[in-house]
């Protein structure tokens, strides 16, 4: 809690100031309103003296205007620190977050991170609220009042000694066994968030598969544990609270029976006795509400460690003191490789398996790469290496001859497009999505864009054509439409290489055929109109798809099991060989490098090889 303080307090500190300046002003008419009853008791009833009772109480009165008139003051001072602190905590974890990369997204996890964004952050809040209002109130109150109370009699102030420990000792207890559930319902808040995600992000598969009882009496599960343990915590929470309140009373009781006794012998005035009582209570109090405060503060001390825990999370993929890249000049590209990989291998963690392992291949400006392979064989893992996405454990990955970690991210974001294998869109128009890259782009670039992705027909068919609706994840477009429009959007901006993974997956095999002749003429043009040609990377698990590719690269549990032309990996891959036997005619399939199909050649996906099978 201290460094979120120290990190976005600052700002704030003149509030701080005299938010609590206020609050001590207030305290201090708190502790002179017992003596002020007590002179009203004695001087004015019981000395049957109608001024002074009248007296005394507008000077009650005055005081009391005084007082809230500064508490007005606190309470702004305190809106203004943790709403002003809140929603400085919030853009500095979005912006942080924004800047991690997969890896690290990968182990906080998104739900987590909600969680973390919106509950831990309203904890931190409430506790700078509370801290402004009461921090300084209660603990001032309660020191105040024993002082005074000890100044009006001593015999009566062991009473104190004995009640103050009592209470101490109460909250000691409870709060020892409090604090571990704490930090146990934050992470089951966790939980929650992510079965709530999983089952409103997936509402249409659990409907399609009839799992809704399923996701009923997981949620319940989940939510049951969760109430499990704040009901204990509550219960030991509410022990307080009783407790305390039974020791203040007895300890009024035992006062008014010994400044009973003390009146009688004219050692104490009745309003003595009175301004004693109202010093006992309102220590006893402070103490019960010092302890709630502790509560709130340690919770969001559990949450703060959680805020500290994101933003003190150094991004593993930084771009600082790298500069600008030179693109090659377009009438010299044939010595540059568009991309390469020299031995690059990843892995998800220490000591997990290779994701990638050793992959070396070079691609020379404007070809296609088509990457092919079984479902986990890293075909999206081996592509997210290209814009740094993750960077490689071992190896390197070269975008334009450039070592990728040298490049600014923007710019080689810029330079590589990429439409990943789910199609996402936000909610806005479809101009909003299409400019993504480049906000300046024109209509006619978009159209452009549209066109290439074969997206154009059903965008002009919209009444209001680029400025018609998307909604959240683009729910009012099919699956086909959204692929096409995320392609779109990677074409704007004139990137020099298109990343496409398994990206065309919902399109029919002739709106696919369509889009890859369009991306080759692109290529073709920019090359003619001086330009860099287009590069292409495509992922795809359709032979279809990747079989015209200028070079395929074949994998299997991470390895390179092929690598060549679709004639020349047919011949000599077993791997692709399976792969082009479960998916393709026999007719597409005879004279392949003059082999000879099998007339039982199968009809359904074989089972992958391995690297040496190949």
């Amino acid at each position: 809690m201290i460094e979120l303080l120290r990190r976005f307090g600052g700002k704030f500190r003149r509030y701080m100031v005299i938010g609590p300046a206020c609050k001590l002003i207030e305290v201090i008419f708190d502790l002179l309103t017992p003596l002020v009853i007590a002179q009203m008791i004695d001087k004015g009833i019981g000395a049957h003296d109608v001024n002074a009772v009248v007296h005394y109480g507008m000077v009650l009165g005055a005081m009391a205007v005084i007082g809230i008139s500064f508490t007005l003051v606190c309470q702004k001072m305190a809106a203004l620190t943790s709403q002003g602190m809140g929603t400085d905590i919030r853009g500095a974890l979005y912006q942080h977050i924004n800047k991690l990369s997969y890896a690290e997204l990968d182990r906080f996890g998104t739900p987590s991170l909600i969680t973390r964004i919106t509950n831990d952050v309203n904890q931190v809040q409430l506790a700078v609220a509370l801290g402004v209002r009461m921090l300084i109130r209660w603990p001032f109150l309660a020191a105040g009042s024993m002082v005074a109370a000890l100044a009006i009699d001593l015999k009566l102030g062991i009473i104190f000694l004995i009640c103050t420990p009592a209470i101490g000792l109460v909250f000691w207890v409870v709060m020892a066994r409090c604090i571990p559930y704490y930090k146990q319902l934050q992470a089951k808040l966790d939980r929650i968030a992510l079965i709530c995600r999983e089952g409103l992000s997936g509402a249409r598969v659990v409907r399609a598969f009839v799992r809704e009882d399923h996701e009923r009496e997981r949620f319940a599960q989940a939510a049951d544990d969760q109430a499990n343990t704040a009901i204990a915590v509550g219960k030991l929470s509410s022990i307080l609270n009783p407790v305390t309140f039974l020791v203040m009373n007895l300890g009024v009781c035992a006062i008014l029976w010994v400044g009973g006794i003390q009146v009688n012998v004219g050692e104490l005035t009745q309003g003595q006795v009175m301004a004693f009582v109202n010093y006992m209570t309102q220590t006893l109090t402070s103490i019960v509400y010092v302890a709630n405060l502790v509560v709130v503060f340690t919770k969001s001390s559990a949450s703060a460690s959680r805020i500290n825990e994101v933003l003190n999370c150094v991004p593993s993929i930084t771009d600082e003191g790298n500069q600008p890249v030179a693109l090659p000049e377009p009438g010299n590209v044939a010595p540059v490789p568009a991309l390469s990989f020299d031995h690059a291998s990843f892995s998800f963690g220490v000591g997990a398996a290779n994701a990638v392992s050793d992959v070396t291949l070079e691609l020379p400006l404007g070809k296609t790469l088509g990457i092919i392979g079984g479902t986990g064989s890293g075909k999206s893992t081996l592509f997210s290496l290209i814009p740094r996405l993750y960077d490689a454990s071992a190896g390197s990955v070269s975008v334009m001859g450039a070592d990728v970690r040298a490049w600014p991210l923007d710019q080689l974001r810029h330079v590589v497009a990429t439409v990943p294998q789910r199609a996402s869109l936000v909610s806005g128009t479809i101009r909003s999505n299409l400019t993504w890259r480049d906000e300046s782009a024109t209509d006619d670039e978009l159209w452009a864009a549209l066109d290439m992705a074969q997206a154009s027909e059903f965008v002009r068919n919209k009444p209001q054509g680029l400025d018609a609706p998307v909604e959240a994840g683009g729910k009012n477009f099919s699956g086909g439409q959204r692929q096409r429009l995320t392609i779109a959007r990677a074409l704007v901006g004139s990137p020099q290489i298109l990343i496409m993974d398994d990206s065309a997956s919902a399109l029919d095999f002739k709106t696919d055929a369509a889009l890859r002749h369009a991306i080759r003429e692109r290529s073709v043009r920019g090359a003619a109109e001086g330009g860099l040609p287009l590069t292409t990377v495509i992922v795809s698990q359709r032979v279809s798809t990747v079989r015209d590719a200028d070079m395929i690269c074949v994998l299997d549990h991470g390895s390179v099991a092929g690598l060549g032309t679709h004639d020349e990996l047919y011949a000599s891959c077993q791997l692709y060989r399976e792969i082009c036997q479960s998916q393709l005619r026999r007719e597409e399939l005879e004279g392949q490098q003059g082999s000879t199909v099998p007339a039982s050649a199968p009809t359904a996906p074989a089972p992958t090889c391995s690297k040496e099978g190949c």
